[in-house]
């Protein structure tokens, strides 16, 4: 009978390996070595959805995720955390293995089990704002950048050629969108940093910064290029370098919090921010913990944009010093 359901499971939900190509999504495919590494990413994903809708006890689930190469681990709990969210909202008679998971063998990889419930809510169309604020204050609004890079990994025509941002997606959540948004065109762009560039600067300049953000974020955790394109894309974000930082920032957080090699990530980081793999964590672990002890229900914006902000402006500051030095 479990044989049967997790076949029923995958013949109602599950994602062909052939969907996340550059060929079947029609991204930029100039340098082979770089569709292939990003491809592995979406290959992880996608093993770590199956995973999820083969098994969704905790501990079972995360041995399972666990096979995953350590480097491309963390797509995996994304697509984990997709299924996962699918599965609660489609099967009534139980809605708590998100919750569950995330509680459990999931929490290390917070990030990224978050970012795979928007993946899900894109995928239904649901409304999110309630559910991601139910996940947690602060970073549920993850759920909101994984919800655009569906969108623009799934449907780059609407997403990025003609800019549309779905219903419920105004606001502040536009903009986490936004950083999602950023994140899929590190892909639909093929890793290439003026091909990149061009597509962000065809935006009205409002979007501009959360979509350089969260290139940084796709760039620093994802990879696939050599260092020459990390410098490109420095050079290319301006007056945005900010944003590109604080991107890479989270990446470098996401992976220290999954105890995940940061080899793959550390010259990206150390390249976009200005400081170490060590520095951006710390930053990011300062500023989080700031707001989150401070009484900030008066501020102007939501905690999610002053933990942003706090982080941004402490690599803005750094490169002012530079420049002045």
């Amino acid at each position: 009978m479990r044989n049967a359901g997790t076949k029923l499971k995958k013949q109602l939900f599950g994602i062909d390996a052939s969907e996340v190509t550059f060929a079947r999504r029609g991204f930029l495919a100039t340098d082979p070595a770089v569709v292939a590494a990003l491809e592995k990413v979406g290959v992880a994903f996608v093993a770590g959805y199956h995973a999820a809708l083969s098994q969704s006890e905790p501990r079972a689930l995360a041995e399972a995720l666990s096979e995953v190469n350590a480097a491309h681990r963390g797509f995996a709990y994304e697509g984990a955390g997709m299924a996962l969210t699918l599965l609660d909202r489609l099967t009534p008679w139980k809605r708590s293995r998100f919750g569950e998971f995330l509680q459990g063998p999931g929490e290390p990889h917070t990030y990224m089990v978050i970012i795979g419930a928007g993946w899900a809510f894109a995928r239904l169309g649901s409304p999110i704002a309630r559910l991601a604020a139910k996940i947690d204050p602060l970073l549920g609004w993850l759920a909101f950048d994984g919800y655009g890079f569906h969108e623009g990994y799934f449907h780059s025509e609407r997403s990025v050629t003609q800019q549309c941002r779905p219903r419920g997606m105004q606001g502040y959540a536009g903009r986490v969108f936004d950083a999602g948004l950023g994140r899929s065109l590190w892909f639909v762009c093929g890793g290439q940093a003026a091909v990149l560039a061009t597509t962000i600067a065809a935006f009205s300049s409002e979007r501009q910064a959360d979509l350089w953000a969260g290139a940084g974020l796709a760039c620093a955790y994802a990879g696939g290029v050599d260092d020459s394109m990390v410098k490109d894309m420095r050079q290319r974000a301006g007056d945005y370098r900010g944003y590109l930082a604080q991107g890479a920032a989270f990446a470098a957080k996401a992976r220290q919090r999954a105890g995940l090699p940061s080899a793959p990530s550390a010259f990206a980081v150390q390249e976009l921010t200005g400081m170490s793999f060590e520095q951006a964590v710390r930053i990011c672990d300062e500023a989080e913990s700031e707001c989150r002890s401070t009484s900030i229900e008066l501020a102007q914006e939501p905690t999610f944009e002053v933990w942003r902000s706090r982080i941004r402006q402490r690599f803005e500051q750094a490169f002012a010093g530079v420049e002045h030095a």
